[in-house]
């Protein structure tokens, strides 16, 4: 099976870059410190979308495609990057965002605004007040039958 470090993204990958930068360091990391250091770097680039524990989730899933391909060392809870492997990575990241920016670019030419032409003044018109509504009639009461039974008895 032959290892490949090419990879394919939409748009520039900051948590796997952020991981290359800190592993740069050359000292052994448990994942906890390393998330700490990461996340506070995206935080001050202001590169959080998602939530911290969504953060979590994919650098470590980052990291671990850091060690399968062979990137990262992992010997028990620490991980230590691989100095050579990492500059490659990062020199590899920096081209690929370099033409991501210049795609952007040929994608989404800035065109100016259609200027806005002021409205037109338009004249007010008087309009009719509104006629008062006319009284409704109440309907009148009408007698219940068993009184009117009642009133025909004491007739006869």
């Amino acid at each position: 099976m032959s290892k490949t470090s090419t990879f394919a993204r939409r748009g520039p990958d900051r948590i796997s870059e952020e991981i290359a930068k800190v592993l740069c360091k050359k000292k052994p990391l448990e994942f906890k410190a390393l998330f700490v250091d990461v996340y506070e770097s995206l935080r001050a680039k202001d590169a959080t979308s998602g939530g911290e524990e969504m953060i979590r989730l994919r650098a470590y899933e980052k990291l671990q495609n850091f060690v399968r391909q062979g990137i990262v060392k992992k010997a028990g809870t620490t991980y230590i990057g691989d100095g050579r492997a990492l500059a490659s990575f990062l020199a590899t990241a920096a081209e690929q965002n370099a033409t991501f920016a210049a795609e952007k670019e040929k994608r989404n030419p800035t065109i100016p605004p259609k200027p806005v032409k002021p409205a037109a003044k338009v004249k007010a018109v008087k309009t009719a007040k509104p006629a008062k509504a006319a009284k409704v009639a109440k309907p009148k009461k009408v007698a219940k039958p068993a009184a009117k039974a009642k009133a025909v008895r004491k007739k006869k």
